[in-house]
């Protein structure tokens, strides 16, 4: 298994990007991570709404 998932239908929404991949036991996973610099804001989600809603209500306290 590759260290690195292959992350697919990627968007950003904001700083957030939203991506979908498998995990090492084969199921689908969703993840939000901001890109700011000093946020450190990363999560998994099991659906992909949830892991948007995240993105969307997600505010940096890095800025």
């Amino acid at each position: 298994m590759p260290a690195n998932p292959r992350f697919r239908r990627v968007v950003r929404i904001g700083p957030v990007q939203v991506a979908t991949y498998y995990d090492s036991r084969g199921r689908e996973k969703h993840t939000a991570a901001c890109t700011a610099p000093r946020c450190g804001f990363s999560t998994d989600y099991d659906s992909r709404p949830a892991a948007e809603l995240a993105a969307r209500t997600h505010r940096c306290r890095a800025r």
